[in-house]
């Protein structure tokens, strides 16, 4: 594994973890605008192929829909820019940096009902995770012995790409993530409702469903924004939305925009990086 500087964040949020960061990451929403739960979150989004599935497809459509959906990853940048952990909760580094140690979650269950086990971290991350040895510890303790050391490893744990599977099933879309997949058609679409119960609850996934919508034009993803027939949609960086107010732009640093119906809300400070809140778009927006 290379190191080198994650574009996610700044470094000196890397390792904020503990009170501050908690009470920052809860929701981000100010107080006068709490977050709402309920409604069916609709999203336009590019990227997907006829070829994609739960473990192939690196376009924004299969990137929104494991991260953002239906899988969690060990650590997560949270709508205010924070570095903490999500199936993870706690991590030490040894031998400068080169060997790391994860303590997970003991409330954690996959959406099949199977608890969340080291042995499903090690079966994620081991075929990602080439230059590195990913171990057992215990049934909740997980140790990544890096080729070479790797201060980052968190912050980089935190990308969509290394989301956490089942071990028994890693390509039945099954996740411990906020919402449990209903329907997959590849290249087309993807409808998850919310879970039951969830250890974030009270603090994100506020939609009851969320349905994506592959539209590989710009001009038809821009006209179902402006027929109302989805929520949000990528757009080019220049769309033709830049007076109207019913609806608002999020730029990100690659060039591109998020565009959002005005009835939708989001924590203030979101992602700069990428479309759609870096990622977590169903899980941190809510109806207003």
């Amino acid at each position: 594994m290379t190191r080198g500087r994650n574009s996610l964040l700044d470094r000196r949020a890397l390792f904020t973890t503990g009170a501050a960061a908690a009470l920052l990451a809860a929701t981000g929403a100010s107080a006068g605008e709490p977050p709402r739960r309920g409604g069916r979150l609709r999203l336009a989004l590019s990227g997907a192929t006829r070829d994609d599935t739960w473990v192939k497809g690196d376009g924004l459509f299969m990137q929104v829909a494991r991260q953002g959906l239906i899988f969690d990853t060990l650590t997560e940048v949270t709508g205010n820019g924070i570095l903490k952990g999500e199936l993870a909760t706690g991590w030490q580094a040894s031998d400068g940096a080169r060997q790391w140690q994860f303590d997970l979650r003991s409330d954690v269950r996959f959406h099949d009902g199977s608890p969340l086990t080291a042995r499903d971290v090690v079966a994620s991350l081991q075929s990602v995770l080439t230059e590195a040895e990913v171990a057992v510890q215990d049934d909740l303790k997980v140790q990544v012995t890096l080729a070479t050391a790797n201060p980052d490893l968190p912050l980089l744990l935190a990308q969509s790409r290394y989301v956490i599977r089942p071990a028994h099933a890693p390509e039945a879309g099954i996740g411990t993530g906020l919402y449990s997949l209903r329907r997959f058609s590849a290249g087309r679409q993807v409808l998850a409702e919310r879970v039951e119960s969830h250890y974030k609850d009270g603090t994100a996934g506020w939609f009851d469903t969320v349905e994506l919508v592959s539209i590989p034009a710009r001009e038809v993803r821009a006209q179902a924004l402006s027929e109302g027939l989805v929520d949000a949609a990528d757009l080019p960086a220049r769309p033709r939305y830049r007076e109207r107010g019913d609806v608002t732009l999020q730029a990100d640093s690659a060039g591109g925009v998020s565009a959002l119906s005005d009835d939708l809300r989001q924590p203030p400070n979101p992602g700069r990086q990428a479309p759609m809140d870096n990622l977590r778009a169903p899980e941190r927006w809510w109806f207003g």
